[in-house]
């Protein structure tokens, strides 16, 4: 055929007698693969478990049995690579219930391994088979090998002239050379016995959440090893847990450790997706992370890592992105499940080419189906019951809710965690909104799960800046968000708070930016969002102005207080509480470097090293008071005939909030708590009784006279926290008397504690 046939044809949609267009002979050479050793046959082994197990065969042999869910698929062939790159290939002639699967005798931990899929080549019905790329198993334990993403990777021809048809073009070349290989490990390594690990078991209530990035927290802590840092080993080391402790979070919450690939558009321009929310292998803990090799030995490491976080009562929680994967769209590559059975793990369109996306990423996990939800429910309890993670953060959590179309509380994967005997007693939090029709949805998960609250994060940052028309949604973001979780049994710690997250600007740059400044993305400062809610307090950027600086220092301390005091459960970025900056990058996902990385210089200046001493003593407060960590959302009535309740709202006059003070502009809010109205009931079942305090929030830009309320709330008030002194270690100690009037400096918060009344 001529050129100009060719692409005719594709237009056309001819096909040939497997499917395929008719395309170039380009296409079907090119080959590039390392002489293959002779085929070895397998043993029928067994369908599960699914991947690959090493384990004692038939007769006391010892080899490995490999286990895949191809729905679809015409043949599988297991491909076994050795330390040169050559390729045995072992067809798996067994099926049951649409797994392949075979035991090979002689194969040991340590040996690469990948997939072959054969099937029809017919992206018009959504069927995208092509034996010439090698796939990684989804069950991989480990991954040895970075992606790259040349056109031998792709399933179609990358290149055709026509790019509106090019995904439907196969490309013949061999992907072996080009893409990593999954790992046999050793399931039972006597090195990374469970023996002394004891979960911390934090309650929700009393949990704090410090979310980091594995590598960009220890990449440049002085006082880890080199070659330790921004790995596994280096978030273990003593000087990386020490500072965690210090601070007294409870548990940290990793950004993405599955393996993950880079993103195409990222490659070309020498970037890397740095975050990691690509992932492709569920159950592999991401290799370039371990510091003691990538073929088995990230496990083990991984594996020590939680137990030392562990020993010092820190919980680990990951962020996981079961939502889509790494292959994106229509002419995404083809690494795993594309290859695998493009239909029965995706979510298509009626026109089966095109992939539904409701995640901005190209592709969705097709939930529904029953094979990708054991994916995810097993991917789950491994990663729980042999590798010690205590929960889990559901990234873009709308998505795996959807049935069909539309997202349901009832959904199976909402009914399979529900009644799962592992995952139920974990950490569940979600991401409550994904980028498709309905997809907002904060507020509405089922009991077990908490949320990333948004509504807190915009009501505090407009709080601070000025921007609340009235108090009313602060004070419900305060006390625990009763107007989007007091139903079917939920509780305030539903409502996982934060101001800042890794999506966005960092605590000090929401202070110094009010514009995001992504240049270094190279996407024309296009990318990140432009509702920042952010105010920098005067000037754009960096500045020598000392008057500015310093109330750029007080607004961080007012950010921190208010999130620390407030009911729920309170999420920190990691660096924060010592002024972390990416430079106005509100969106630094591509940033493997200094922007994204946590600089511990900033411990060294005075001015950052009390930010991170009030964010210690806040938290230790915290820790202290259970008045500040409730179970029960409060109830707003008078509890014992004098008339206090567990909660009152005052004006600066210090009388109680009305109907109309909740509608008027306000810049100033008094909140009491009352310790003596907790419910419940402590370990021995006495009553829970704690001290009361008042939480004065005044974000005007001058001081305010704020009337101290007398009795029956109190006689004398204490001053614990007062964000507008620079040193913030203990206050001295300082007693106003009830019913006269402090004065409260512009933009700060004052914490009294409540001497009671007689």
């Amino acid at each position: 055929m001529s050129s100009a046939a060719e692409q005719e044809a594709v237009q056309e949609g001819r096909r040939t007698g497997n499917g395929t267009p008719e395309r170039p002979a380009a296409a079907l050479n090119g080959r590039s693969r390392k002489p293959a050793l002779p085929a070895v046959p397998a043993w029928p082994g067994a369908p599960t478990p699914l991947g690959a197990r090493f384990r004692v065969g038939p007769d006391g042999v010892a080899g490995t049995n490999f286990a895949l869910w191809a729905g679809g698929a015409e043949a599988v062939e297991l491909c076994l690579f050795d330390d040169e790159g050559r390729e045995t290939r072992c067809p798996l002639t067994e099926l049951t219930h649409e797994i392949w699967h075979g035991f090979v005798p002689g194969v040991m931990p340590g040996q690469r391994y990948g997939y072959r899929v054969h099937g029809r080549w017919d992206p018009w019905t959504g069927a995208r088979w092509n034996p010439a790329k090698l796939l990684l198993d989804p069950y991989a334990r480990a991954v040895d090998g970075d992606f790259r993403l040349p056109a031998e990777v792709y399933g179609h021809v990358r290149d055709w002239p026509q790019q509106e048809v090019a995904d439907t073009v196969r490309d013949e070349r061999d992907s072996a050379p080009f893409v990593p290989k999954g790992v046999v490990v050793h399931d039972d390594d006597p090195d990374d016995e469970w023996v002394d690990d004891r979960r911390p078991k934090t309650p929700w209530a009393d949990s704090v959440i410090y979310e980091l990035h594995v590598r960009g927290f220890t990449k440049l802590h002085p006082d880890i090893p080199e070659e330790l840092r921004g790995t596994y080993a280096g978030l273990a080391h003593p000087a990386a847990i020490d500072h965690l402790v210090r601070l007294g979070v409870t548990a940290v919450e990793l950004l993405p450790v599955h393996q993950f690939a880079h993103e195409d558009h990222l490659l070309s321009k020498g970037l890397r997706n740095y975050w990691g929310y690509n992932s492709i292998g569920y159950f592999a803990p991401h290799a370039a992370y371990a510091a003691s090799g990538t073929t088995g030995q990230q496990v083990g490491e991984f594996r020590r890592m939680v137990r030392a976080l562990h020993a010092a009562g820190i919980e680990v929680i990951l962020d996981v992105v079961y939502n889509h994967t790494a292959e994106a769209g229509e002419l995404g590559p083809t690494l795993s499940l594309k290859g695998i059975d493009n239909r029965g793990y995706y979510r298509l369109q009626p026109d089966a080419r095109r992939y539904a996306d409701y995640t901005g990423c190209g592709n969705t996990l097709h939930v529904v189906q029953p094979q990708v939800l054991r994916l995810i429910t097993d991917s789950l309890r491994y990663w729980v019951t042999e590798m010690g993670v205590d929960g889990f953060r559901f990234d873009l959590a709308a998505a795996l809710a959807r049935a069909m179309h539309d997202v349901d509380m009832l959904s199976p994967f909402l009914a399979v965690i529900a009644q799962d005997p592992v995952l139920r007693r974990v950490k569940l939090i979600a991401e409550p909104w994904d980028v498709g029709s309905g997809g907002y949805q904060v507020g509405s998960f089922p009991p077990l799960w908490t949320e990333w609250n948004d509504r807190y994060r915009g009501a505090v940052r407009d709080f601070w800046r000025g921007a609340l028309p009235d108090v009313r949604d602060l004070g419900y973001r305060l006390s625990g968000s009763s107007d989007l979780y007091a139903w079917g049994g939920r509780r305030p710690y539903a409502s996982v708070n934060f101001v800042t997250a890794h999506d966005g600007f960092t605590l000090r740059d929401l202070v110094s930016y009010e514009r995001k400044h992504n240049e270094a993305n190279g996407e024309g400062n296009r990318d990140g969002t432009n509702d920042n809610r952010a105010w920098n307090c005067g000037a754009e950027g960096e500045t020598d102005d000392e008057r500015i600086n310093a109330l750029r220092r007080r607004q961080l301390r007012n950010l921190l207080t208010t999130l620390l005091l407030s009911t729920g459960v309170p999420m920190l970025v990691a660096g924060d509480e010592m002024g972390r900056t990416q430079r106005g990058n509100n969106n630094a996902y591509c940033q493997d470097n200094e922007i994204s990385w946590v600089d511990w210089s900033h411990l060294d200046d005075p001015g950052w090293r009390a930010l991170f001493e009030l964010t210690s003593r806040l938290i230790a407060l915290r820790h202290a008071h259970p008045v500040l960590r409730r179970r029960a959302f409060f109830s707003g009535r008078p509890h014992s005939v004098d008339g206090l309740r567990d909660l009152a709202w005052f004006t600066a006059r210090g009388t109680e909030m009305t109907e109309r003070d909740w509608y008027a502009p306000a810049a100033t809010l008094g909140m009491y708590l009352s310790g003596r109205d907790i419910p419940g009931r402590d370990e021995r079942g006495a009553p829970v009784v704690d001290d009361s305090f008042l939480a004065v929030l005044h974000a005007g830009d001058r001081p305010v006279s704020f009337v101290l309320p007398g009795a029956p709330w109190a006689e004398r008030y204490e001053v614990v926290v007062d964000t507008s002194r620079e040193e913030q270690g203990e206050p001295p100690r300082v007693v106003h008397p009830a019913g006269v009037g402090v004065t409260v400096p512009a933009r700060a918060v004052l914490l009294l504690r409540v001497v009671p009344v007689g």
